[in-house]
C-alpha cells in the first residue's frame, strides 16, 4: 500500500508559513499523541529552522498515558518542550500560555531591559499535519467559534489571527503533510489514525496493518473485543471471525471484508480498544 496526498494549498500553506515567520515569537507545533513521531512533519524543521518551539501533544485521551510520558522525556532531551494535551475538552490549555512564557522568558527579559516596560503579545503560529486538531485548540484557547473545524482532513485552507485574551495572538495555518513519505509506515500510522482521507486509502491493507500492531502491542485488548479465545497466525481467518462474530455478512453468509476493514478501523479510532499509541521513542533510537 503507497500512500500519497499533497494538495495544492498544502504547497502553497508552506510557501505561507515561510513568509510570516519572521512576525511569531513561537512555533505551537500541534503533533497527534498516539503517533507523536509520524505526525511531526519533517518539512517544519526545514522552514522554522531554531524558532523557538513548543510541542503539543493532542489527543492525549487517546493515547498510551506511558507512552505519552516518554515522549515528552524525549523531545525533553533534544531541548524541546512538550504539553499532552486534549483540545477537544479543553485540557491543559492554561500550560500552554505558562510554557510559552517560559520558553520566551530571556527574549522579553531583553525588551524590559531596554525600557519596554509593557511588553506586546507573544505572537505564536500553529502549525501541524491535517486533522490534528488545530482549529479545535484555538476555539479553545480564544474561547469562542473563530476557526473552522471538522472531523476530516483539510478542513482550514487559508491563515488568520486569532487573539487569545491580552496575553497571546495565533496565527493559524493549513495543515500540511509533506510530498513523500519517505518511510511507508509512517503513511500508516497517519492513515488509521485519520489524517488522511480514506477515500485514498486501501481499507483492507490499511486493517491487515492494524490488526497486526494490535496483534503484537496489545494482543489481550484485540481477543476480548472480538472475543477470540486466541490470535490465529492467517490474518484472513482473523478477518472471517471478526467478520462471523460483528455480522459483516453478505449473501449465503459470505464475510464482507470490506465491511471488516470499516468497522476495525472506525474502531481503533473510537477507542474501543482503549488508549492506544502506535510508536515509541525507543522505536526510533539506535543504540
Amino acid at each position: 500500500m503507497t500512500i500519497q496526498w499533497f494538495p495544492g494549498h498544502m504547497a502553497k500553506a508552506r510557501r505561507e508559513v515561510t513568509e510570516k515567520l519572521k512576525l511569531v515569537d513561537i512555533i505551537f507545533e500541534l503533533v497527534d499523541a498516539r503517533i507523536p513521531y509520524s505526525s511531526r512533519n519533517p518539512m517544519i524543521d526545514e522552514i522554522i529552522q531554531h524558532k523557538p518551539r513548543l510541542v503539543l501533544l493532542n489527543k492525549a485521551d487517546m493515547a498510551d498515558i506511558g507512552a505519552t510520558r516518554e515522549w515528552i522525556e524525549f523531545f525533553a532531551k533534544k531541548g524541546i518542550k512538550a504539553l499532552a494535551i486534549n483540545s477537544f475538552a479543553g485540557e491543559g490549555m492554561r500550560d500552554i500560555a505558562n510554557a510559552s512564557k517560559e520558553i520566551l522568558k530571556e527574549k522579553f527579559d531583553r525588551l524590559r531591559a531596554r525600557g519596554v516596560t509593557n511588553p506586546r503579545a507573544i505572537r505564536a503560529m500553529i502549525v501541524g499535519i491535517p486533522n490534528a486538531g488545530k482549529s479545535t485548540l484555538i476555539n479553545r484557547l480564544a474561547k469562542k467559534n473563530i476557526a473552522k473545524t471538522g472531523n476530516t482532513p483539510g478542513v482550514t485552507k487559508a491563515q488568520q489571527w486569532i487573539k487569545v485574551g491580552k496575553e497571546m495572538e495565533l496565527l493559524d495555518t493549513p495543515g500540511i503533510l509533506w510530498p513523500k513519505f519517505e518511510d511507508q509506515e509512517v503513511g500508516k500510522k497517519l492513515a488509521v489514525t485519520g489524517a488522511i482521507k480514506d477515500t485514498l486509502l486501501n481499507l483492507q491493507d490499511l486493517t491487515v496493518y492494524t490488526l497486526r500492531f494490535l496483534e503484537r502491542e496489545y494482543p489481550e485488548r484485540l481477543k476480548e473485543r472480538y472475543n477470540l479465545d486466541s490470535l490465529p497466525e492467517d490474518v484472513v481467518e482473523m478477518f472471517d471471525k471478526i467478520g462471523v462474530l460483528r455480522g459483516c455478512l453478505m449473501a449465503g453468509g459470505i464475510v464482507n471484508y470490506d465491511k471488516v476493514s470499516e468497522l476495525v478501523i472506525k474502531e481503533i479510532r473510537s477507542e474501543k480498544f482503549g488508549r492506544v499509541t502506535f510508536e515509541r521513542p525507543a522505536d526510533f533510537i539506535v543504540e
